[in-house]
């Protein structure tokens, strides 16, 4: 793909990257209080950490949620949440073993529009997928396939003033 002019450069506190993480789908759970808490105590119990999670709920008012987890913890993971599955209902688990994550990092992204909008440009740009988006007010992350991580990274950089 040939180079385009790239706008100036924003300049972020820099750019992190898991490339260790398998992502977790629990599809169209019956909307009500304590889905969440559900899984993430049943995870918890077990000393599995979750490090990434989004969770949505659609237009038929079914929870959609996507967790991260270190690949090791993948099948203990998966069995603590197949033991929630007579309580979730859910219409679907599945799991995806190589994904990564990849984010930029702040200071103070509510006060400096367009870094989500020039990350997700970058990484469109080289053909990327993202698979799932969490934001927080110094953080825009998202997650890969673990195959383009390395293609993710050098368009970040490029895209960003990173130290």
């Amino acid at each position: 793909m040939p180079e385009r002019n790239l706008p100036e450069k924003i300049k972020v506190g820099g750019v992190i990257q898991n490339g260790q993480l398998a992502s977790i789908s629990i599809l169209a759970v019956k909307d009500r209080p304590g889905i969440a808490a559900a899984i993430l105590d049943a995870l918890g119990q077990r000393n599995l950490n979750v490090q990434f999670v989004v969770q949505v709920i659609d237009h038929e008012s079914h929870d959609q949620m996507v967790l991260c987890v270190d690949r090791a913890d993948l099948p203990a993971c998966l069995d603590a949440i197949e033991k929630l599955r007579p309580e979730l209902q859910p219409a679907a688990v599945t799991a995806q073993a190589d994904v990564a994550s990849i984010a930029v990092f702040g200071p103070d992204f509510r006060e400096r529009p367009g870094i989500a909008g020039r990350m997700f440009r970058a990484l469109a740009e080289q053909h990327i997928n993202i698979l799932a988006i969490s934001t927080s007010i110094s953080t825009v992350n998202c997650i890969i396939d673990l195959a383009r991580l390395p293609d993710a990274y050098a368009a970040l950089c490029r895209h960003f003033d990173v130290p």
